[in-house]
């Protein structure tokens, strides 16, 4: 009986141990998700569509992934408590090897806000859009941000007759 409660205790302090972060594991998962997607359909679009605005008023399908590797420093930067490097993506690389190589180095700048983190780190605050937030509303903010303009690079994508990666079939 002994050997039983001893088992359970244990068992117990596992599952706790595991689970402690539950809100920052869950805040990360959102963002890898979408940070997947992204890269795969900037891999996925091909080069020469890289112009591509379904119309005029609207940002191209590189300048898009330019403005997402541009948010990721501005939200990101934020929660790392450092100066926006500001690096201006959207307004100076058109290529796609260029455009997939700064948003795979803003998806690691972002990467370095969420390592770690812990449920308690995600109540602190810090100055975002002149006020105080709380971590876990910037790194939320991003997630929908991401999500949102995702959503536009689906639409760019099934213009172009190219199924997105969230749309895949598993494999």
């Amino acid at each position: 009986m002994k050997a039983v409660v001893l088992s359970s205790l244990l068992l117990a302090g596992q599952m706790l141990a595991q689970g402690q972060n539950r809100i920052a594991e869950g805040q990360k998962f959102l963002y890898d998700m979408v940070k997947d997607y992204i890269l795969r359909a900037a891999d996925k679009m091909p080069e020469e569509m890289y112009s591509f605005r379904p119309t005029p008023e609207v940002r191209s399908f590189g300048q898009l992934l330019g403005h997402i590797a541009d948010a990721q420093y501005l939200f990101c930067s934020a929660v790392l408590e450092k100066p926006n490097p500001r690096p201006g993506i959207e307004k100076t690389k058109t290529s796609k090897s260029d455009l997939i190589q700064a948003l795979k180095e803003a998806f690691a700048y972002c990467d370095a806000a969420y390592a770690g983190l812990t449920d308690e780190d995600l109540t602190k605050t810090v100055k975002f859009f002149g006020r105080e937030q709380a971590k876990v509303t910037v790194l939320s903010f991003n997630t929908a941000h991401n999500n949102e303009h995702y959503g536009n690079i689906v639409t760019y994508l099934r213009m172009k007759g190219i199924v997105p990666p969230s749309s895949e079939r598993q494999r």
